[in-house]
């Protein structure tokens, strides 16, 4: 067997593997979608699109947090890093 027809088997055999992945990716992503549209059609999704709509326009709890917290979180993570870098 030649170089040349070494080279030319491995090509294909390159071409081939990269078909099959690509294939597969492509059936994964169709699964995928059809999927979605499953649960979508059965009301399956944890929290439907008018809920979260309804959701969005109040503040999270986590939005309205007093600034003084943000001192005490700060400083904990300062901490933390000091004596991170002491150990080490």
């Amino acid at each position: 067997m030649t170089i040349t027809e070494m080279l030319g088997q491995s090509g294909l055999l390159t071409l081939l593997g990269m078909c099959v992945v690509f294939s597969f990716i492509i059936i994964l992503i169709c699964c995928m979608k059809l999927l979605q549209t499953i649960i979508h059609a059965f009301k399956l999704d944890k929290e439907a699109p008018e809920a979260k709509q309804a959701s969005a326009g109040a503040p999270a709890a986590s939005a309205t947090s007093p600034a003084s917290d943000n001192g005490a979180v700060i400083a904990a993570i300062a901490a933390a890093v000091h004596d991170r870098a002491l150990n080490s």
